[in-house]
């Protein structure tokens, strides 16, 4: 544990503070930036352009949807980053819900028909494994969504689905490959 001394004329000006009640946020303020600027700093995670093209030509190669690259402590909750990719296809009916995990996809080439909301038809839970745990923690899988809403997201697209919302490509009709970053407030994702 740190302990902070201060100095004669600190002293006076804190003890100071302390006495006026108006004053208290401020020295509240005061304490939260001054503890902040005893501790050290979480270390950013850098992903770089040269693994996310590799990992798209291996995901391609191994024909693999979602290919988790990072997974981090965040200071309290982890963040995840994958990049997803799938080939084309269409009619498909189905949906999945991450109980745990929002995921924010953001477009990174070609375009599909993604469904989300609603409710998840024939929900049946998801065994945990080692590489669910990876990608995205606990949830169920179902065979369609009823009340959903589609629509098309093309190349730039940012997608926010919550926690506990269904959702699934519908139709690709050539390709679609997306990176995913994962909020894990409760921190079951195995770290990366």
């Amino acid at each position: 544990m740190r302990c902070l001394l201060l100095s004669g004329d600190t002293l006076a000006v804190v003890e100071s503070l302390i006495q006026r009640e108006e004053a208290m946020p401020y020295l509240i303020a005061a304490v939260i930036a001054l503890s902040q600027s005893l501790g050290s700093s979480i270390p950013a995670a850098h992903i770089t352009h040269v693994d996310i093209v590799d990992t798209t030509e291996n995901a391609i190669l191994n024909n693999a949807t979602d290919t988790p690259m990072r997974t981090i402590d965040a200071g309290g909750h982890n963040i995840g980053v994958a990049l997803a990719h799938r080939g084309p296809s269409s009619n498909v009916v189905a949906g999945t819900i991450h109980s745990e995990v929002t995921e924010i996809y953001t477009v990174l080439a070609g375009s599909g028909t993604l469904v989300t909301g609603g409710r998840l038809l024939n929900p049946k839970e998801r065994e945990i494994t080692p590489l669910r745990m990876l990608q995205s923690g606990p949830g169920w899988t179902g065979a369609g969504m009823e009340g959903a809403v589609s629509r098309e997201v093309v190349e730039g697209d940012i997608i926010v689905i919550p926690a506990g919302t269904p959702h699934y490509f519908s139709d690709v009709a050539d390709s679609i490959t997306y990176s995913i970053v994962r909020v894990d407030p409760d921190q079951i994702l195995t770290l990366k």
